[in-house]
């Protein structure tokens, strides 16, 4: 066994890890052209429940052009419940340069705090459990980013692709990518390289980024990253933003997890404003205030008829812009199988976003000061 390897003392799974086959897109191969100085990375990999993806993921990461004595993988476990553990680590059993963690407090806010208090690397990138790296050249990418641009953080791309994906799946994509899907200010669909603000893009950071920062909110069950890269921007830090570094994720499957999904970003939304007071812009309660007009109109409505026809009218003029927005996608996409899910896709991100926000805001529990201590704050 490596110097690596599971820090608990249990017994190691029997299963092979080589029946775990890859599902994921072909990777693209490139020769690899990695300094002798590049930067030594330690990949955060928060999981919990992963079976289906895990084996894919690992392989995925061990697969890349990167020496390795430049690399570690620590897989930080929030307490899965399948298979998960038992497959990471029949990969340490084999030698590879992995570690298994303990995250008893399961979010992956605890998760990324855990990996970085233990990385030994220069650089900490975080890669979730269940997305894809188009290439072999990812970790050289990111390590390039940092040398050439002498940035604190670098951000990724995250598009949403997956081999041969439903129609529903495309649709979603799609709309997520457009600027009618995603909040405005995000740069998480963008497609060159430049300086950005982290808050939307930022994944990978020095070390010394944490003894500045601190570390994640322990306190956030969504957007984690989004509180701990505003911090990051409020510090003055810079993050470069690489195309090279992208990184694929896959559309929900279904209206309902879509709508679970976006209703889970709201609420972290509203925690992040009682956190720093202003943050939520009018861009991120367009949906609450769009679902709130609807659901007062229609109830004003049984007192007042004009209301009814005012609900009829903010309907009218917001299907329009979906469906000139849906044309708009179709055009670039010649698809028109995803043309009945396009307007169905919106509604879903909108109205899910702005209940979200409204759960958050009636029913979510006020955010105490947190002193950076993960192992002292909790929700109030």
């Amino acid at each position: 066994m490596s110097e690596f390897g599971d820090v608990r003392a249990s017994e190691t799974g029997s299963s092979p890890v080589s029946s775990y086959e890859t599902t994921r897109p072909h990777r693209e191969h490139r020769p690899t052209n990695v300094p002798q100085h590049a930067l030594r990375l330690s990949v955060i990999v928060p999981v919990r429940n992963e079976e289906r993806d895990i084996a894919a993921t690992l392989q995925m990461l061990l697969d890349q052009e990167f020496p390795r004595d430049r690399f570690e993988i620590l897989v930080v476990d929030g307490m899965s419940s399948d298979g998960t553990v038992e497959i990471v680590r029949q990969f340490i059993q084999r030698g590879e340069p992995i570690r298994l963690l303990d995250n008893p407090r399961i979010w992956s806010s605890a998760a990324r705090n855990i990996g970085a208090t233990r990385a030994s690397g220069d650089v900490v990138l975080v890669i979730d459990g269940h997305c894809e790296l188009p290439t072999r050249q990812h970790f050289t990418a990111v390590a390039s980013a940092f040398q050439r641009s002498r940035a604190d953080v670098i951000g990724r791309p995250q598009p949403l692709t997956i081999r041969d994906p439903s129609d529903l799946q495309r649709a979603i994509a799609l709309a997520r990518a457009s600027r009618l899907g995603h909040h405005p200010d995000s740069y998480i669909y963008s497609d060159r390289d430049r300086f950005v603000p982290a808050q939307s893009v930022g994944a990978a950071y020095r070390r010394e980024v944490f003894q500045r920062v601190g570390m994640f909110d322990e306190r956030f069950d969504a957007c984690e990253d989004v509180d701990f890269n505003y911090r990051v921007d409020q510090l003055g830090l810079s993050c470069f933003l690489s195309a090279d570094s992208k990184v694929y994720y896959a559309p929900r499957t279904t209206l309902a997890g879509l709508f679970r999904q976006l209703a889970r970003y709201g609420r972290g939304r509203v925690r992040l404003a009682r956190k720093h007071h202003g943050m939520l812009s009018w861009k991120s309660l367009a949906p609450a205030a769009f679902v709130a007009l609807v659901i007062v109109g229609l109830i004003v409505g049984f007192l007042h008829a004009v209301a009814w026809y005012a609900v009829a009218a903010l309907l009218s003029v917001y299907l329009a812009a979906v469906l000139i927005e849906s044309a708009r996608i179709l055009r670039q996409q010649p698809d028109w199988r995803m043309g009945w899910w396009l307007p169905w896709v919106f509604a879903t991100i909108h109205v899910s976003a702005g209940v979200g926000i409204w759960q958050e805001f009636l029913f979510g529990p006020r955010m105490t000061r947190w002193n950076g201590n993960p192992e002292t704050e909790s929700l109030a």
